[in-house]
């Protein structure tokens, strides 16, 4: 697939996945987002350059991500309304799965980031914040202590959205021969 091509698919992949999972994850639908993420993150893996490498990058990223996140709950300042039978005290499968989707981006529609790490640190302090609140306004979320959450998700995504980048270069599976 030509390099551009394989950009636009990742960029429409990613926002197709990041849709079913709030969306879902509101309507009470949490393995909707999961199923399509596990579907996309497959197709990613095996189309890359070098799957190992790849995939080594997408757990370690989506474990960094899922801690962060589990710890914003773990704390009380955020909330998931669920339907299903899963414990309010764990993060729900549908946001452990936009942490995997999103982490088939960083060699892929986000590469360029890698190049301009105060851009990174921007991109990710005023980003990540806007996209978890895109998610409450959707019903996905609760934001309970929104100082606290926007100060931690700020300052969380600055520090992750640069170490994720950094990461991604070191675990390129997306580099040409």
């Amino acid at each position: 697939m030509a390099e551009r091509m394989r950009v636009i698919v990742n960029f429409i992949g990613f926002q197709f996945a990041w849709f079913a999972c709030v969306l879902g994850g509101a309507r009470g639908w949490q393995w909707l987002g999961p199923i399509i993420v596990i579907l996309l993150a497959a197709w990613h893996v095996r189309s890359s350059r070098n799957p190992m490498t790849e995939l080594r990058l997408l757990l370690i990223g989506s474990v960094l991500g899922i801690a962060f996140d589990q710890i914003l709950l773990t704390s009380g300042w955020i909330a998931y309304p669920t339907v299903s039978p899963w414990p309010n005290w764990l993060l729900p499968p549908w946001m452990m799965a936009l942490w995997l989707i999103f982490c088939t981006t960083l060699n892929v529609s986000m590469r360029w980031l890698r190049a301009y790490p105060v851009i990174a640190i921007l991109f990710g302090a005023i980003g990540g914040p806007l996209a978890y609140w895109s998610g409450a306004k959707l019903d996905a979320m609760i934001w309970l202590q929104p100082m606290y959450v926007a100060i931690a998700l700020a300052l969380g995504w600055a520090v992750l959205m640069p170490l994720l980048s950094k990461l991604a270069s070191i675990y390129d599976g997306n580099l040409k021969a």
